[in-house]
């Protein structure tokens, strides 16, 4: 398979950004022995604690701003998944005949492990996690056909590229992407041996434009995968979403792949009853999982223990605190409506939520008429307060307690002032975080130290 050489080579890393990535990517670039430049909009103090790592390697810094001259100069230039394609930087990259590549492109090029990929618009960091850890119980069964477990990709601060150094072709890598990161893996028509999807609804509209084009994105992780007759890759697809349904019947003519449908009601009792996560969507979450371990041929003694064993992802639905009666819920991982709505209809308590945020452009429409009808109160903050105001009040607000607070602390006292006790207390946003927070993790630990007396559970 061609490789991107880096050895020798004039590097541009676009975009250290906070989630280890770039990083990652910069990191890689200089143990190949490439020159490397890293340049950010951001400025040092922005990112200082992602810097910090990195401070022993030969790096030269252009920070708060990008030059035109680096682009110019530039061998080979490392995207961020952020960037879009049609940035004006890359194109002088492009004319100045630079290969553009991603941390993606150069892991797929050199993994010799078997690669788990999982995407969707929502459940796909929980369905990646679980996935993993399920996988990982097998390793206690003879003869299960691999010997270590990697968890990567788009989860959180963990490298991907310095993965490369110790993987074998009898590991298997778990990784969650993203759309960005499928539009940039499409250029180098690469896939994962297993692709997964979880569930498609409308996202990052601000970035793709259109539902069909994010669609597009998405269905980059089935476009590239290999197919081999011996060694067919495997399309596991949700059996509920229409969509998946129809990409089901597109892909399972090809031959060299098998494609597998799975779906939440389906999960036995026996997998159901140890599994502590709340909501019809995290069934649908242990299903596409279950597909997974099927490949691999893990037994249901295994899998039952790792069910039981797993407690879920911090700010994805989970039980921040309990007081005086009232539970409190950090779901600050739901950036979109379908996210929030999920949480909503899984949770059967009256509810007082905390939603709104960051405006990718998504309607609001069916998020309105899920809180008109599924909460008792909703405070809303950030950008896309005055939005979701509006929606609930189109589906008719009723006896709806509704508020505005100016930011998280403020959200929090209202709450606690309206719960009573046996209330849920659900942080659901349904928006991303950059109005007012870095990412969704300090949004989501903002939340949690607000609470009044609050004694994590």
């Amino acid at each position: 398979m061609h490789q991107i050489k880096l050895k020798n080579k004039r590097v541009l890393v676009m975009g250290l950004g906070s989630f280890g990535g770039g990083a990652d990517s910069a990191a890689f670039a200089c143990g190949q022995g490439a020159q490397v430049t890293v340049t950010d909009l951001a400025d040092e103090s922005q990112l200082k604690e992602t810097i910090q790592p990195l401070r022993s390697y030969p790096i030269q810094w252009h920070l708060g701003r990008h030059e035109d001259g680096d682009f110019r100069t530039s061998d080979v230039v490392i995207v961020n998944p952020a960037v879009p394609q049609d940035n004006r930087y890359l194109q002088i990259a492009r004319a100045a005949n630079a290969v553009v590549t991603s941390q993606v492109q150069l892991f797929f090029e050199r993994c010799p492990a078997r690669i788990a990929a999982i995407t969707g618009s929502n459940g796909k960091s929980t369905t990646t996690a679980l996935t993993a850890h399920l996988l990982e119980a097998g390793l206690g069964q003879k003869a299960i056909g691999y010997d270590r477990v990697f968890l990567s990709g788009n989860i959180g601060n963990r490298p991907l590229l310095g993965l490369l150094e110790t993987l074998t072709e009898r590991d298997v890598v778990v990784i969650e992407t993203s759309s960005f990161q499928l539009e940039q893996l499409a250029f180098s028509r690469l896939g994962p041996h297993i692709a997964v999807l979880t569930n498609l609804s409308p996202n990052h509209l601000d970035r793709h434009k259109t539902f069909e084009a994010y669609c597009a994105a998405k269905e980059n992780i089935f476009a590239w995968q290999p197919r081999d007759e011996a060694n067919p890759a495997v399309s596991i697809l949700n059996a509920d979403d229409p969509l998946c349904l129809q990409w089901y019947v597109k892909y399972s003519e090809q031959p060299g792949r098998r494609c597998v449908l799975f779906r939440g009601d389906d999960v036995p009792m026996e997998y159901r009853e140890p599994f502590v996560l709340p909501g019809r969507v995290n069934l649908q979450n242990l299903a596409a999982a279950l597909a997974v371990t099927e490949v691999y041929g893990v037994k249901p003694e295994y899998l039952i223990k790792g069910i039981a064993s797993f407690k879920g992802l911090e700010n994805r639905f989970q039980l921040a605190a309990k007081i005086n009666g009232v539970s409190w819920y950090d779901d600050s991982k739901a950036t979109t409506p379908v996210s929030t709505m999920a949480a909503l209809n899984g949770i059967e308590e009256s509810k007082i939520l905390i939603a709104g945020g960051y405006d990718k452009g998504i309607s609001f429409d069916q998020l309105g008429q899920c809180i008109a009808r599924r909460c008792r109160a909703v405070v809303l903050i950030g950008q896309t307060a005055g939005k979701i105001a509006e929606s609930i009040k189109k589906a008719g607000q009723g006896d709806l307690i509704l508020h505005f607070a100016a930011n998280m602390e403020e959200a929090v006292k209202l709450c606690s002032k309206i719960a009573q006790k046996g209330d849920v207390v659900l942080l659901s946003p349904a928006c991303a975080s950059y109005d007012m927070f870095k990412n969704y993790q300090e949004r989501g630990k903002v939340f949690r130290e607000s609470i009044p007396n609050g004694c994590p559970v």
